[in-house]
């Protein structure tokens, strides 16, 4: 299995989302943003944390246009696996990867702390560790993690099963409370909440760890 983990100018939660994939089984390789394109047989690319090129211009999108995004949008049009985190996230929406998009928090302040959140399906390769309705504390760590979308786009991911998390006492205004959404093919997860920093129990909590284990399993060879 083979994950390949985006580096920006900025990112910061680059090596924890590597650590988290070797962690599960995976070998990693860290790609820099001017690349052009992946890795030879990547199964999944994360897209990190943390805030790439200076969170200029808006989250995200001078990331959403660099030659390495050209190619994840690529990756994620053929059917590949992708994770973007917190900023991950916030690229993933520029792109068109995922829809909808991420706004200053609504108290307008920094948030840095856990969360509980709830596992609102576990019918995707990310999620299929948890049962739905599980309850996991995850830390958060942003100033834009507002999630926005429209009604009729709220409306589709709920009717599609798509929203992955939800938030169980909302930090940040996130419209229906999400944390975490799927593309229509279930194949990318963006979520704000940062489950590579609950993935080992070093970290004070080890329930981010189903994240990677689970796509470990479906991605393994037969």
């Amino acid at each position: 299995m083979k994950a390949a983990v985006v580096v920006f100018p900025g990112s910061n939660c680059d090596r924890d989302l590597a650590v988290a994939f070797e962690q599960a089984g995976f070998d990693v390789q860290m790609v820099w943003h001017k690349e052009t394109g992946l890795p030879d047989g990547v199964d999944i690319v994360g897209v990190p944390g943390g805030f790439s090129y200076g969170d200029y211009l808006r989250c995200g999108a001078i990331a959403a246009k660099s030659p390495i995004c050209q190619a994840v949008v690529e990756h994620a049009n053929r059917g590949g696996y992708a994770i973007g985190v917190c900023n991950g996230f916030q690229v993933l929406t520029e792109t068109g990867v995922l829809p909808g998009a991420l706004l200053r928090n609504a108290g307008l302040k920094y948030i840095c702390r856990t969360v509980d959140l709830t596992v609102a399906t576990s019918n995707s390769a990310f999620t299929e560790g948890y049962n739905a309705g599980d309850v996991i504390g995850i830390p958060i760590a942003h100033h834009d993690g507002n999630y926005f979308a429209d009604a009729d786009t709220v409306s589709l991911l709920h009717d599609q099963d798509r929203v992955a998390f939800t938030y169980c006492d909302n930090p940040n205004g996130s419209v229906a409370d999400i944390a975490g959404i799927l593309s229509e093919n279930r194949r990318v997860l963006g979520m704000m909440p940062h489950p590579e920093r609950a993935a080992d129990d070093g970290h004070g909590s080890s329930e981010g760890a189903a994240v990677f284990r689970a796509l470990a399993g479906v991605l393994t060879p037969a």
